[in-house]
This record gives structure tokens, C-alpha cells and sequence, in this order.
């Protein structure tokens, strides 16, 4: 399988080759391909480990007298007589 990159995808894997997040390109496209395999299976595992690190997160926040929950504000009505 030949993969096309643009010049910006390319330099972007290149930078990350240099900066040591990936030993090669070919590892860059293995993960970025495991990803959407991840992604197209819907995978219930990884949002639970998305989710169970979001409520760690909200947990640790020094802010935790903030009220989350959002406002809803009441449309305006109009009587109608049938």
C-alpha cells in the first residue's frame, strides 16, 4: 500500500521522528492507523478510559465549589386558546 502525504503531513512526521515520539515514520502511521481502527470499532474500552480519566480530572480540580451544571433558561411561552 503506497500512502500520499501533503508536504505539511510529511514535515509534521518528520519533527516528530526528530523529537524521539516516533523512531520512524513507518511507526507514526502504524499508530495514526491504530487509532482509527480504534475510533471505527467504537471501542467501549477506550471511552471508559476516557471517561473514568475525565472524572479523574474533575476530581483533582482545585475548583470543585464550581457548579458544572449548565443554566437553562426558560423560553418564553404564549397562551394559546384552542
Amino acid at each position: 500500500m503506497e500512502v500520499h502525504l501533503s508536504p505539511e503531513q510529511e514535515a509534521f512526521i518528520q519533527q516528530r521522528v526528530r523529537t524521539g515520539r516516533f523512531t520512524t515514520a513507518d511507526k507514526a502511521v502504524q499508530e495514526a492507523v491504530s487509532l482509527l481502527e480504534e475510533q471505527e470499532s467504537g471501542s467501549s474500552a477506550a471511552n471508559g478510559v476516557m471517561g473514568s480519566a475525565l472524572v479523574a480530572a474533575m476530581q483533582a480540580s482545585p475548583y470543585k465549589d464550581i457548579d458544572l451544571e449548565p443554566t437553562r433558561p426558560h423560553l418564553p411561552v404564549r397562551d394559546i386558546t384552542l
